[in-house]
């Protein structure tokens, strides 16, 4: 399981900056300062390279923090209910600021705030901020009994922390704010959705990477994947057999997008069917059990309520088996659990076998009120004159790409079509790319330049570029294509190269 909490990689455009600022206040000064539902409790002033991560801090892509320019480091407390407790860090570039101010998001239940991922807002000259939701450490054990805690959580923190960090940043700079972006992945991508959603003045663009939209139907289908891969001690698929079915997908479907390249451009095209590896004698490690076929089915389809036969939440795509371990392995995925023992049910001890599909779905509904951000009415954000992008890995082994899918065709129906609503927001399917990154494509790439031309040039952004990198190098260049085009290869050239490949309609 990865999360990343700032997904979009930072390189740095040649934006202009704002000239050094003439401060309305010293970072001292900012102490004890009363911000919207709470205050300021330390303003520190940090030299050049003089910033090092408190211990148990570092999070996940730290940097090496004595390149940093000097900023103002301030911490605050938000109360915005008797039972929240929301921390929360903004930092402020002492010059060289951009004039603009970046919200960050954070990964599946976990409260924290991670230093790697300020720095780099603040080495692109952004005033960067972002909080613990609420809560810290990575379970939702915090919500049991505390439902305020599980608003701040849903909702709440993100916003709170928005308000305050623009309170403090008017108070230290005496400037306008020229932009605000928000920029996260996986529940960072879900609290995106929100704010476009809940808060549409909150953010004047926003990149929402491989959202958790559906927090309570990515739990349900953990479940169903759960009790299919543990019905029987014969339908447990071992880790070593996900990558013998990954080579059968691609032996299938990898040709048909014209490039045969260890990916799959677009898995909708692809029907491979687990059975073709049905053993035919005894089990062994080149083939699956009849058992073990029906867990890999089982993985690919959609959850299905049994009283409605309504899609619950969309099956995971081939090209994703690599990572299967996540939600077929030994034990339940811990994200999941967590919701329904600390939120759903309240009880500790709980057990996904006793989960009935009948009922536990209408029993997420109060849980999905406050968690899921799946509202495709985005007037207000689009009103205001905001930009959208979204993207998500086509193998993303942890939340189905399909909610993606099915969340931007509900704003189509709803915001009245293609046209209307890629003037405002896009959706970017990355082929071969894990959760949030990684995996066999080209995910490596810049979402929140691709943004800020968008909304402060006017440039739409009709192809996005992205490269992979191994071992340090890049290997391989392609152009991410809005949904639902994909990248075309031309005919001629390495297929290695985006100059030989150019975004087209594709299936939808």
């Amino acid at each position: 399981m990865r999360f990343l909490e700032n997904c979009s990689l930072a390189v740095v455009a040649g934006a202009l900056l704002y000239a050094a600022p003439a401060s309305a206040a010293s970072c001292e000064s900012l102490a004890n300062m009363k911000v919207p539902d709470g205050v300021v409790t330390q303003a520190l002033p940090v030299a050049a390279g003089g910033f090092t991560a408190p211990a148990g801090r570092a999070g996940r892509g730290a940097q090496n923090f004595s390149n940093l320019p000097a900023f103002c480091r301030v911490m605050a407390t938000l109360t915005p209910s008797p039972d929240s407790e929301i921390k929360m860090e903004l930092w402020l570039p002492v010059s060289g600021w951009n004039g603009k101010f970046e919200g960050n998001g954070n990964g599946g239940w976990t409260g924290s705030i991670a230093p790697g991922t300020l720095a780099t807002g603040l080495e692109r000259g952004y005033a960067a901020a972002m909080s613990d939701l609420g809560h810290e450490g990575g379970s939702a054990s915090f919500a049991m009994g505390h439902p305020e805690k599980l608003v701040d959580f849903g909702y709440r923190g993100a916003h709170d922390m928005t308000v305050a960090s623009k309170a403090i940043i008017a108070a230290y700079y005496a400037q306008p704010i020229k932009e605000s972006y928000w920029n996260g992945c996986s529940a960072g991508g879900r609290s995106a959705l929100m704010e476009a959603q809940r808060y549409p003045a909150d953010y004047d663009g926003i990149v929402a990477g491989s959202p958790g939209l559906d927090w309570t139907g990515r739990s349900i289908q953990a479940v169903w994947i759960a009790q299919a891969t543990h019905k029987t001690e014969a339908s447990f698929i071992p880790q070593a057999k996900f990558a013998l079915i990954h080579k059968a997908v691609l032996a299938a479907c990898d040709a048909k997008d014209g490039v045969q390249d260890g990916v799959l451009e677009d898995p909708a095209t692809c029907g491979f069917d687990p059975k073709e590896l049905e053993c035919k004698g005894a089990d062994s490690d080149d083939c699956l059990t009849a058992a073990q076929v029906e867990t890999a089915r089982t993985i690919y389809s959609p959850v299905l309520n049994p009283s409605t036969k309504e899609t619950v939440f969309p099956g995971f795509e081939r090209g994703s088996e690599n990572g299967w371990t996540t939600m077929a392995g030994p034990q339940l995925f811990s994200v999941a659990g967590d919701l329904f023992k600390f939120v759903v049910y309240q009880d500790p001890n709980w057990d996904y076998r006793t989960f009935t599909f009948d009922t536990g779905v209408a029993q997420t509904a109060k849980a999905a009120e406050i968690l899921n951000a799946g509202d495709p009415n985005l007037k207000a954000f689009l009103d205001r004159g905001g930009k959208l992008i979204q993207y998500h890995g086509w193998a993303d082994p942890q939340i189905a790409p399909g909610s993606s899918v099915r969340y931007y065709k509900k704003v189509l129906d709803t915001m009245g079509g293609e046209a209307k609503v890629q003037s405002f927001y896009r959706l970017f399917m990355v082929p071969g790319m894990a959760h949030c990154g990684g995996g066999d494509g080209t995910s490596t790439f810049d979402m929140l330049t691709a943004l800020e031309q968008w909304k402060e040039q006017g440039k739409a952004p009709d192809e996005v570029p992205a490269s992979r990198v191994r071992q340090g190098k890049v290997d391989r260049t392609r152009p991410l294509c809005p949904y639902p085009q994909v990248a075309k290869y031309k005919g001629t050239g390495s297929t290695d190269e985006a100059a030989n490949f150019a975004c087209v309609e594709g299936a939808r």
